[in-house]
Parts: structure tokens; C-alpha cells; sequence
């Protein structure tokens, strides 16, 4: 199988929800492929200003490796600051990632709404 179908539909109707283990972040699956686990969503991540202030060199989380899918990732809104790369991404910025590309961590010091496709290899 495949990701499903779908015509023009309102985004707005999905309810954001928890990302599991990942505080501060919520998505919406647009499309997913129950075979393989590929998926498209839309991401936000809440501001966390103020751990970036406090901790600046200290991202939450640890760098960010994915083995077995490509990730593509555009950031609609807000802004996205890579601790390791000492990098801002904002609204506009795009990203493909292979398997095994190493990124983040990342604060949102503004909050940020990204667009992914996560491809399963």
C-alpha cells in the first residue's frame, strides 16, 4: 500500500496532538502509509525562549540522527536555532536529510510550524 489519496482538505479539522516522549511538541499526520510508516505532517514546536536564554549551549535533547528514513523538512513559520551547527532557520528554509544525517538539537525560541515527510528506506 501506499499513503492514501486525498484531494484539497482543511488541515484545520486535525487536532494537534502530544508528540510521544517529546515535550513542547505536537503534530498533525496529513498522510501516512501503514505498510511502511512513512508520513507527512505538519509539526509545532512551542517557544522555549526561555531555556535558550538560560541554557544556550544546552539544546534539549541530544543530536538527532535518523537511520531509517529520509526526512524533508520546510518551516513554515517561526524560528529554529540548530545548538551544534550555531545555525537559524526561519520561515522558508528547507532541509532533506538522508538516512544517517546527524542535526540538532534545536531550541524554537520564537516557537516554529514545520512541514515533513518522513520516508521510510
Amino acid at each position: 500500500m501506499a499513503k492514501p489519496e486525498l484531494e484539497f482538505f482543511d488541515t484545520g479539522l486535525i487536532p494537534w496532538k502530544p508528540v510521544e516522549g517529546i515535550p513542547g511538541k505536537y503534530e498533525k499526520i496529513l498522510a501516512r502509509d501503514p505498510d511502511t510508516g512513512s508520513y507527512t505532517r505538519l509539526l509545532l514546536c512551542e517557544p522555549d525562549l526561555d531555556a535558550c536564554i538560560r541554557q544556550p549551549k544546552a539544546a534539549p535533547g541530544k543530536v538527532l540522527c535518523h537511520e531509517d528514513f529520509w526526512e524533508e523538512v520546510f518551516v513554515i513559520r517561526g524560528t529554529s536555532i540548530d545548538v551544534a551547527l550555531n545555525k537559524t532557520y526561519r520561515a522558508g528554509y528547507y532541509a532533506c536529510r538522508p538516512p544517517g544525517m546527524k542535526h540538532g538539537p534545536f531550541f524554537y525560541p520564537t516557537g516554529a510550524i514545520n512541514f515533513e515527510i518522513r520516508t521510510r528506506v
